[in-house]
């Protein structure tokens, strides 16, 4: 009984000793703040933040688990506009708020955790450091914590400096989709031979075989983008802004082929684990193309490849696969709107 009785004074010292360290020598919250940069401008970079919707896609909190369920209210950006969350397999819920904007400049969040009744508050500010880079500092305000429970503050900035770290890295992934969508839809100059420089790309798709008969190539390049486009967004999770075009690789003269080969990806960022072996990775190595854009009918798409052939014929040059990068996606029945390359070489 004696030795109980011993222990028992020895844990209530000890509980003692910390409760008073941390309530003379650790804050009941902690103020911190953390800044990047980004190299896409502000006006591409805000509404990545003041879109909850867009928020939830790339931020790592939310991202990096796959069990979490997020509820989002109305207005779904700006001043006012909000979500609750739940997260059954990491035992987590809570509500984020938007409190103030100041459009391309300014936003105020509030975060309420695991039913705790004072908030985190987080003030976001964007500079245009350059027409092509931003600057992003955060200002964070945690909330005050019991006595027992300070010793959480030892760890909270690093906790939140490194969600912001793998945070940047889905946002620039997000924002270098989204950004090359828009300069190609913006750069579209229909039936003009063009050259261009493109960087290399790393492809999750199909390889296929199928009939060259009138109209059974294309019901079958739309059925395929089908498995492809369901793999990557429902398996895989990606959203649309993750992801590029829709990439076709064939050989260059093999429309007068009675069975045609073909591989159908879609351009992701990195190359990740697929366990369905009927999709693979292709990487295409960056390389220089005679360019053109076509709207049409899918087999009118042939005059347009022999001006390419033809073009580099004329000019003496070597020429590898014909790359068509469908800028909207592939539907059976309707004309198809596509950038044809043709990759040359000396």
């Amino acid at each position: 009984m004696r030795f109980f009785k011993i222990i028992s004074v020895i844990i209530v010292i000890m509980v003692g000793a910390y409760a008073a360290s941390m309530y003379y020598f650790v804050d009941d919250s902690k103020n911190f703040q953390i800044e990047k940069e980004i190299d896409y401008p502000v006006d591409k970079v805000f509404p990545q933040f003041n879109n909850l919707q867009n928020f939830t896609r790339w931020n790592n909190f939310f991202k990096s688990s796959q069990s979490i369920d997020i509820d989002y209210y109305t207005p779904y950006e700006g001043q006012g506009s909000s979500i609750s969350y739940v997260d059954p397999k990491n035992d987590t819920d809570g509500e984020m708020f938007i409190r103030y904007e100041n459009p391309n400049k300014t936003l105020k969040y509030q975060l309420f955790e695991d039913r705790n009744e004072n908030p985190t508050l987080v003030d976001v500010k964007f500079k245009a450091v350059s027409a092509e880079k931003t600057k992003i500092t955060w200002y964070v305000h945690t909330p005050k914590l019991s006595v027992l429970r300070r010793v959480e503050n030892f760890w909270t900035e690093d906790r939140f400096a490194e969600n912001i770290t793998k945070s940047m890295v889905n946002l620039k992934n997000v924002l270098g989709n989204k950004v090359e969508k828009d300069n190609q839809m913006a750069a579209i100059k229909y039936d003009s031979l063009m050259v261009e420089n493109e960087e290399s790309k790393m492809l999750l798709g199909i390889n296929v075989s199928t009939s060259n008969k009138k109209d059974a190539l294309y019901r079958n390049i739309a059925m395929n983008y089908n498995k492809v486009y369901n793999f990557v967004t429902m398996d895989l999770g990606k959203k649309d802004d993750e992801f590029g075009y829709p990439i076709l690789i064939t050989d260059a003269d093999n429309y007068k082929d009675k069975e045609v080969s073909y591989f159908l990806g879609i351009p992701l960022s990195k190359k990740i684990g697929v366990s369905d072996n009927n999709f693979n990775f292709r990487s295409v190595n960056a390389s220089q193309n005679y360019v053109m854009y076509y709207r049409g009918t899918y087999e009118g798409r042939v005059k347009a490849i022999l001006q390419l052939i033809q073009k580099a014929k004329k000019d003496e040059m070597r020429f590898g696969d014909i790359r068509q990068t469908f800028i909207e996606r592939p539907v059976e029945g309707q004309e198809v709107n596509m950038k044809l390359s043709l990759s040359v070489f000396k």
